[in-house]
């Protein structure tokens, strides 16, 4: 089996998000995945099914080192790279579609995840020293939460204790951009699933281009917006609101390529 590492939403080699990828013939045993997953250690690697017919979506499935999670973005997006922009995929969030745009960058057709408003779940408030929250909000997988300002975003040192009491998936923290070209800064902390720091996470900004773009008057269909995860290695997404879906945009460097021996 071919096995790979790609740094995804970025251009540069060490920045962005690394997620493995493994190419399949055939599907493969759930458990065996799982190991293979916690010992790459990315946050998720994806698993996908190649033998199958070429017009059919080829099966995809995402693991972190502890656990299956039901959609991925940056992992989604080294596979699609690695198998050339353009490919559809068969996943537990329905078929994903990823189209190459030119210039290295690869869109992907998402589900999109309104958030509801919520109070401050209190485990959310200490769990985020620092942070002033001026809003909560509640999607499927993950919990908002909007800062005053985009260098509490940035400075902000969780406690991952308290952030793994959050009842959710992971959460999101985020606020208005503070350079030209940047709508929001976000920064995404999943210890709830074995990830203490996500670096860029595009099922996030399927949460977060839903949520902003209300805000940003970007909710008219096809209206593109930035978004910056401001982790130590940093990423970019660009999103584009299309009613309950969302086109993610980022580009990709593959850094490792090898035979999965096991």
């Amino acid at each position: 089996m071919r096995a790979f590492v790609v740094d995804s939403f970025t251009d540069s080699a060490f920045a962005g998000n690394p997620a493995g990828v493994v190419l399949l013939d055939a599907p493969a045993e759930t458990t065996w995945m799982q190991s293979v997953a916690a010992e790459l250690r990315h946050s998720e690697t994806a698993f996908v099914v190649t033998g199958g017919p070429e017009d059919e979506p080829k099966p995809l499935r995402w693991f972190t080192p502890e656990t299956e999670v039901p959609l991925c973005g940056h992992a989604t997006l080294a596979t699609a790279h690695v198998l050339g922009g353009d490919q559809r995929f068969d996943t537990r969030s329905g078929v994903l579609t990823c189209t190459a745009q030119g210039d290295g960058w690869i869109e992907m057709d998402f589900p999109v995840d309104h958030a509801e408003p919520v109070e401050p779940p209190t485990a959310l408030a200490a769990g985020l020293p620092g942070i002033t929250i001026e809003e909560a909000a509640e999607g499927e997988t993950k919990v908002l939460a909007l800062a005053a300002s985009a260098a509490e975003v940035r400075a902000v040192r969780p406690d991952f204790a308290m952030l793994a009491d959050v009842p959710s998936r992971g959460v999101i923290v985020t606020a208005p951009g503070d350079r030209p070209g940047i709508d929001f800064v976000s920064r995404v902390f999943a210890p709830q699933v074995g990830i203490p720091e996500d670096p860029v996470t595009g099922s996030a900004h399927c949460t977060l281009a839903s949520w902003w773009a209300a805000k940003l008057g970007k909710d008219e269909r096809d209206a593109t917006f930035v978004g910056e995860q401001a982790s130590q290695r940093g990423g970019i997404v660009q999103m584009a609101l299309r009613g309950n879906r969302v086109g993610l945009r980022g580009r990709a460097v593959t850094i490792l390529s090898g035979d999965l021996l096991v």
